[in-house]
């Protein structure tokens, strides 16, 4: 196996739309989806397209996809 890739995609949530929002910059690919599954699965897929034509030396095997995610807190509810 080749040696691990890991691309970072940045989320972020969107209240009034109420999705996650993500980028990342290596592939470079943009998404939307209501759960941070559904992002990692569409920017996944997106990636695998993409990998040839961006970075045509990684090993789609070697490829790791690192999510960081940012929301605002919110209080417990009681």
């Amino acid at each position: 196996m080749s040696k691990p890739v890991i691309f970072t995609i940045s989320a972020i949530w969107d209240d009034e739309a109420a999705v996650w929002s993500g980028h990342c910059d290596d592939i470079p690919a943009a998404a939307d989806a209501p759960t941070l599954d559904g992002l990692l699965e569409k920017i996944s897929s997106m990636a695998l397209d993409l990998l040839p034509d961006n970075h045509p030396n990684v090993d789609p095997q070697a490829l790791f996809l690192q999510i960081t995610a940012l929301r605002e807190a919110e209080p417990a509810v009681n």
